[in-house]
């Protein structure tokens, strides 16, 4: 790892930390993977979009009001980079995120989507000191449903229609945990 990607998170398995140059690869590898990508609104992702994308997130910085900062999720053990988590700090109310997350297929059903979550859970609540994390999922994705909720978050939305992609209206949930509830989570 260069000592210029800053780390925001770590466990005995993963880091979180920023993009680097040799993130494009295995992102955009897992971006085109139709299984991955089933419930997102990439559409007809393409390698220029992943090189765009990823030099952009090299000079992001995270908590900045009104903008997206993505952490790549790497392996401690080999070093390799296997997801994404999003941060979106909202800019008409900065004091509330909005998290995504995205794994590369092979690495799916590991425990390591959770275990990245609750790492980004505690950067935003203990180093930027936001005040509530919401996040949204298609109605039909199971799997980020039992996850949101595995990790403590509580839905407080259903949200009929709330964007169109591929040619369809798509319904989701919506989300939330409190700094508050989170303190009492980790106790």
């Amino acid at each position: 790892m260069s000592i210029s990607e800053r780390i925001y998170g770590s466990t005995e398995r993963l880091i979180l930390r920023q993009f680097s140059e040799q993130d494009i690869e295995p992102f955009y590898s897992y971006r085109t993977n139709p299984v991955v990508a089933k419930f997102q609104p990439w559409g007809n992702y393409q390698y220029n979009d992943a090189v765009s994308f990823v030099r952009q997130q090299i000079t992001n910085v995270p908590g900045q009001p009104g903008t997206w900062f993505q952490f790549a999720i790497v392996l401690v053990e080999t070093n390799q980079f296997i997801g994404d988590c999003a941060l979106h700090t909202l800019l008409d109310e900065p004091r509330i995120v909005e998290i995504g997350f995205t794994l590369a297929e092979e690495h799916q059903g590991m425990g390591y989507a959770g275990e990245a979550i609750k790492l980004l859970f505690n950067f935003v609540f203990e180093q930027l000191h936001k005040h509530k994390v919401i996040a949204f999922t298609d109605v039909r994705n199971e799997g980020s449903i039992r996850l949101l909720e595995r990790v403590g978050m509580r839905r407080e939305g259903h949200l009929l229609e709330n964007y169109y992609s591929n040619g369809q209206w798509v319904n989701e949930y919506q989300y939330s945990l409190l700094q508050s509830e989170w303190i009492n989570l980790k106790k």
